[in-house]
């Protein structure tokens, strides 16, 4: 396999600052607004984010959580193995909210649609909007496009993007793994 770094160090930090500026120009001080991590690899861009915006707006009141999807997915079943489900947090309503779902990578967009139907759970949002760190062009099995984006690849069904995170995997970087 051959590896292409897309995106790591300074760049990487660049990329979710910039993301977290464009969600300030939308969303003002986030009164009306939640930011909500797809499990398992969306909760860390989802904590940075919300780190990063209580950074640039200290007296802003930022909620975030993390959303499990695993029994709402439409290949759940099909597996080998049983899936063990991950943690669900969130402590808070999102009833006529602004909800900023955060993923890692977009795909196929059926991570996302799983996404949506979990958290009409916990309300039912006034705006879905949906930001990830690497939208993977032209695979889309549904009709779904990110509002916020850091990169942009385009890719072929037999590569792969793996985003590693310093608190998992001791690095933050982007890598597009291609067979030979």
């Amino acid at each position: 396999m051959q590896n292409l770094t897309l995106l790591d160090g300074q760049k990487f930090q660049i990329t979710i600052k910039r993301l977290c500026h464009q969600l300030i120009e939308a969303h003002n001080d986030f009164s009306d607004s939640v930011i909500i991590g797809i499990q398992p690899r969306g909760i860390y861009l989802a904590q940075r984010v919300a780190s990063e915006l209580k950074a640039i707006l200290p007296e802003a009141s930022i909620l975030q959580g993390n959303l499990d999807i695993t029994f709402f997915r439409d290949d759940f079943r099909r597996r080998e193995a049983p899936l063990l489900p991950n943690t669900t947090k969130i402590d808070f309503i999102i009833e006529g909210k602004k909800v900023i779902l955060v993923d890692d990578v977009l795909w196929t967009g059926r991570t996302i649609r799983s996404a949506m139907d979990a958290m009409l759970a916990f309300g039912r949002p006034a705006k879905v909007e949906l930001l990830v760190l690497v939208d993977r062009l032209y695979s889309r099995d549904l009709p779904i496009e990110p509002d916020y984006c850091g990169i942009q690849v385009d890719t072929i069904n037999s590569q792969r993007v793996i985003v590693s995170w310093n608190e998992t995997d001791k690095a933050d970087q982007v890598v597009l793994l291609s067979e030979k």
